[in-house]
């Protein structure tokens, strides 16, 4: 009976989610990618700036959440919670399903050795250090899931710049075990498993 009702109630959820992602139309959607999201993301969500990350083909639910957290201040950035002051909640689920389908190509391997040494890491973790592997939460795929963000061809250096931010506790708006995994992590295995997952093929 219990998991019965705990389906019911996960079907509800997704139910309302398309319901609000429904209610706002592309001509509003197109308006706000193309008066705020553009000027840093790109059109179609390709940034190739370690500054702003990549949202083609992100999950729409961790956008959705993104900008609800930017725009109470959970997450900090100035320009983020300015861009999504005057986003509604539908909003901000119909602009995660607009990127979501995005494509964006990948970023070339740089690094082959680097990016060699990341994908142990990604897939094995650092026993001594006790760092757990990536794809255990992230997949084998490094696609996430509506929770976990998608990290596959995501810009090396943004992906570096989080593990930063995470680790120095600048970004504390999403799971505290970032925080654990990103503290153990030398500064060469940040540039490794960045190179790795930029590139994932």
């Amino acid at each position: 009976m219990n998991i019965l009702f705990a389906a019911e109630v996960v079907l509800f959820a997704l139910l309302a989610q398309s319901s609000l992602a429904n209610a706002v139309g592309p001509e509003r959607v197109e308006e706000i990618v193309g008066g705020k999201c553009f000027i840093c993301h790109g059109l179609e969500g390709e940034s190739s700036s370690k500054q702003y990350p990549k949202l083609a083909g992100q999950h729409a639910e961790y956008i959705a959440k993104q900008l609800a957290d930017f725009k109470s201040g959970r997450r900090k950035s100035d320009t983020m919670q300015a861009m999504s002051s005057d986003i509604s909640a539908e909003e901000m689920l119909a602009l995660g399903r607009y990127f979501e389908t995005k494509t964006s190509p990948m970023v070339p391997r740089e690094n082959a050795e680097l990016a060699a040494s990341g994908r142990m890491l990604y897939f094995s973790g650092n026993a001594a250090s006790g760092v757990a592997a990536c794809a255990s939460c992230h997949g084998p795929r490094a696609l996430g899931t509506a929770q976990l963000p998608r990290l596959a061809g995501q810009v090396r250096g943004y992906l570096q710049n989080q593990l930063q931010q995470f680790n120095t506790r600048e970004r504390r708006n999403d799971n505290e075990v970032m925080h654990n995994v990103a503290a153990r992590l030398s500064e060469q295995e940040v540039i490794a498993v960045s190179e790795f997952i930029s590139s994932f093929e």
